[in-house]
């Protein structure tokens, strides 16, 4: 008997210290999480960009937006310089099968920001406008704002915001924008530029509460998944700006401009003091 019980006992003891292993390996297995510095100096934890994606919503009924994401121009003596990347606009974008792409995304607030890819800089005597129209599929589309943009030190990506003085945005209603650059001061050569669709939309008083009760990469998860573009590129930009050693802001900033297949802008650094 006493023979017999030697090898169970064995067993037993080989099996036991297997599950404390596998117990003890658990968090190393699992996604893995991160600390950020909060601006106040706290830290909150966040999931690495594995786990946040960005829902995209399907187009609204009525004519397809189109629009422009990546910037083009004849190139001459007089067009503009020759660039490893080209102007490109942060925003998802539809290739249709038709060809037809279509640049279309939703926002929350009154005055949106909008984020670019500028292959340019100030030494180079480009001129550069930012431009938001009403009723973009009306023929009688009304301007409500117009900007001179000044081209930064470095190429990188700049953001232009909408400022509180001009008119809030109305909910349900369709905006487009476009964004110019000029490279020819007589302007015969055409510009490269980048155009799409805006539309702001409001979402639920149950997630309002909890935007306005949470930390922000919290907000940015719910932005993305609740497909509001706009907000959770704004929210990450933000953050990234806060804390640019952060790994997992890093990584985050990666998956969220894959997952609209911007992954060759996704390297560029946000330039600090941009409109």
């Amino acid at each position: 008997m006493n023979s017999n019980s030697q090898p169970v006992k064995l067993f037993l003891v080989l099996a036991f210290s297997c599950t404390n292993l596998l117990v003890s390996l658990t968090p190393v297995l699992a996604k893995p999480t991160l600390d950020s510095s909060r601006s106040d100096g706290s830290q909150t934890k966040t999931t690495l960009a594995q786990v946040t994606s960005f829902n995209q919503p399907p187009i609204p009924p009525g004519p397809a937006p189109g629009g422009r994401v990546r910037g083009g121009a004849k190139r001459g003596p007089a067009g503009c310089k020759i660039t490893k990347l080209d102007l490109t606009a942060l925003v998802p974008f539809t290739q249709e099968a038709n060809s037809v792409v279509n640049v279309w995304g939703q926002t929350t607030v009154e005055h949106p920001s909008w984020f670019f890819y500028v292959p340019y800089t100030k030494d180079l005597p480009y001129i550069v406008e930012f431009v938001l129209q009403e009723d973009p599929d009306s023929k009688d589309s009304k301007e409500i704002y117009r900007k001179a943009i000044a081209l930064p030190d470095k190429p990188g990506v700049i953001r232009v915001s909408l400022p509180t003085n001009i008119p809030a945005l109305a909910v349900d209603k369709q905006y487009r924008w476009f964004f110019t650059i000029n490279c020819d001061k007589e302007k015969n050569s055409p510009p490269t530029y980048v155009e799409g669709v805006i539309k702001r939309v409001n979402l639920s008083a149950e997630t309002v509460k909890e935007l306005e009760t949470t930390e922000p990469l919290k907000r940015y998860a719910i932005y993305a998944q609740k497909g509001i573009w706009y907000e959770a590129l704004t929210t990450l930009a933000e953050l990234r700006q806060k804390n640019p050693q952060d790994a997992a802001l890093q990584a985050e900033w990666l998956n969220l401009l894959r997952s609209i297949r911007l992954d060759d802008v996704a390297a560029e650094s946000i330039l600090p003091g941009t409109p």
